[in-house]
């Protein structure tokens, strides 16, 4: 591509992730794809990871971090006009490749309307059409030009629907933790060996904090109550997450609970912790990776319940459940999702510990069968997506292997 003075256009990728998870993911990507090209910009919706990697920001993740069905209710007027000013920026600025990690809801149709306007499309992270809705596939043929799947088992759903696929990997799956790790991150946090900890995580957006906070303060003290030696350290992956959370605690009288509040550092904490309570999410699958045995919960308004429910398609919402193929880690969702039962689900766990050591072998092998270079297939996949919508341009460029290229 050249500008109107017939200099040589840098080329930009558009990108637009949404939450935590999604911010880490295209990071990953971002970095890959610069250490074949150094000169190819992104920009779009991003978070702070994805900033430091180079990714100019055109609007915060936080943006999009709005969950389930009735809730998004109230947001659609600004997400559409979102949509709208994102779309009129890619076209206006002649960009030729759109990345969407993750944040289906949002992408998929902004893909669709940039596969329209001669944009090609990738989009990094497989909604979770295995799980629910799997009509989903038509939908997203029409709206991508290549998917990059996390999970060994999603491909082959999307070759028999006829979408191109690229198998990546999950980039956790490269830190995870050895059967050492814990004594390492209790160094890290300055706790003792033997000191019973349970890691709190209610969430990365602030929905769900603001959902599951009291929840698992109000757990966290019935443990308490049972093993006064235990403490807790509480990840958050934003201040404004962190400052919900610390209202909680004040509001409902948890002061005095022995927890860490930790800025991040979910691994550390996971890695350390004897026992999660976890939020469904990717937050489940980063706590089997730090091999730590957990409960999963998750609360979500009762006509989002209902629809989710009726259209299910595996038993199971949680990610190791869903990788092991049956129930490895206790789940307890809405109504079951109370203080009590998720304190004695987690003293039951603790005090179960030939269980915990075969979770924790399960987790290791999970580890193994998730680990790829991740970055540099997605690199590789996005870079030959990106060279065939320079062809169509007119501009001819060669891929490079990432992955070859960093060897």
């Amino acid at each position: 591509m050249r500008d109107a003075s017939g200099e040589a256009a840098q080329i930009t990728i558009g990108i637009i992730a949404g939450e935590a998870s999604g911010d880490a993911l295209g990071a990953t990507l971002i970095r890959a794809v610069r250490s074949v090209r150094p000169s190819i910009r992104f920009a779009g919706i991003a978070g702070p990871r994805m900033e430091e990697a180079g990714c100019e920001r055109w609007a915060s993740t936080e943006e999009l971090a709005v969950r389930g069905f009735a809730e998004v209710v109230s947001h659609l007027p600004r997400l559409v006009a979102l949509r709208r000013d994102v779309t009129r920026r890619i076209v206006r600025a002649r960009i030729p490749l759109f990345v969407g990690v993750d944040a289906p809801d949002f992408n998929l149709g902004l893909e669709r309307t940039l596969r329209r306007q001669r944009v090609r499309t990738v989009h990094f992270v497989s909604p979770s059409v295995w799980a629910w809705r799997r009509e989903r596939l038509q939908t997203i043929g029409r709206s991508v030009d290549r998917m990059l799947a996390l999970f060994p088992f999603e491909p082959p759903l999307y070759e028999a629907a006829g979408v191109p696929v690229t198998y990546v990997g999950h980039p956790l799956a490269q830190e995870a933790a050895g059967p050492a790790a814990r004594r390492a991150a209790r160094e890290t946090l300055k706790q003792k060996l033997s000191t019973p900890i349970f890691a709190l995580l209610p969430g990365s957006r602030l929905s769900e904090v603001e959902m599951h906070a009291g929840l698992v303060l109000a757990a966290a003290a019935r443990i308490l109550e049972a093993r006064p030696d235990a403490r807790f350290v509480v990840p958050l992956v934003s201040r404004t997450t962190r400052d919900a959370f610390v209202e909680a605690q004040h509001r409902d009288g948890y002061d005095a609970l022995p927890l860490t509040i930790l800025y991040g550092h979910a691994g550390d904490a996971l890695r350390a912790a004897d026992i999660g309570l976890v939020a469904s999410g990717t937050a489940t699958l980063e706590a089997a990776l730090a091999r730590c045995p957990h409960v999963i919960f998750y609360r979500v308004s009762a006509m989002t319940a209902r629809i989710v429910r009726r259209r299910l398609l595996v038993p199971w919402v949680g990610l190791p459940n869903v990788l092991a193929g049956r129930f490895v880690v206790p789940e307890l969702l809405q109504d079951d999702a109370t203080p009590g039962t998720l304190a004695q689900a987690a003293l039951n766990l603790f005090d179960d510990t030939v269980t915990r050591r075969r979770l924790e072998t399960l987790f290791g092998e999970m580890s193994d069968a998730l680990a790829q270079d991740t970055g540099g297939l997605a690199a590789t996949a996005v870079l030959e997506e990106l060279d065939t919508a320079l062809a169509a341009l007119g501009t001819h460029t060669i891929t490079t292997d990432a992955r070859d290229e960093r060897r």
